[in-house]
């Protein structure tokens, strides 16, 4: 199963933390875990800016907070955290919520003014367009496990 390295205690969040979720842990004991850190495979640094998702002529673009365009390097780490989960015929993944990668059911919504919107991270979209089943932390649940 993939899962956010950042939800693992894996520090490579933005500002160099991590977001550890201890109920993720306990479901994974049993698992084979696949970290990954989209924005890291991308060949972004640990720490860098906050990025959000903004919509630019019709796309989806990843914008620093600087307002420097990061979409190649997102769209980057998309690509090989897909290619991960092909080399390791990953059906699963649990991502981060809310982040402009692993966002599955709600992101920011670019203004950088903490604001959640429905939508999903790049990650989040290219797993699932290619039948990889995402969840976040918040709706992953021991059943999803089981059945895996």
């Amino acid at each position: 199963m993939l899962v956010s390295a950042c939800l693992l205690g894996i520090n490579c969040k933005y500002n160099g933390e991590n977001n550890y979720n201890q109920r993720i842990v306990d479901l994974m004991k049993n698992e084979r875990v696949i970290p990954v850190c989209p924005e890291q495979l991308g060949g972004l640094t640990t720490p860098r800016l906050p990025c959000e998702i903004v919509m630019r002529d019709g796309e989806k673009r990843v914008i620093r907070k600087d307002g420097v365009d990061v979409t190649e390097e997102f769209s980057k780490g998309a690509v090989e955290t897909l290619k991960i989960a092909r080399m390791f015929d990953e059906s699963i993944a649990i991502l981060k919520t809310k982040s402009p990668s692993c966002g599955s059911c709600h992101i920011y919504d670019g203004s950088f003014g903490g604001e959640v919107i429905k939508g999903s991270g790049l990650t989040a979209g290219l797993l699932a367009d290619n039948d990889i089943r995402v969840f976040d932390e918040d709706n992953f649940s021991p059943e999803i496990v089981d059945r895996h």
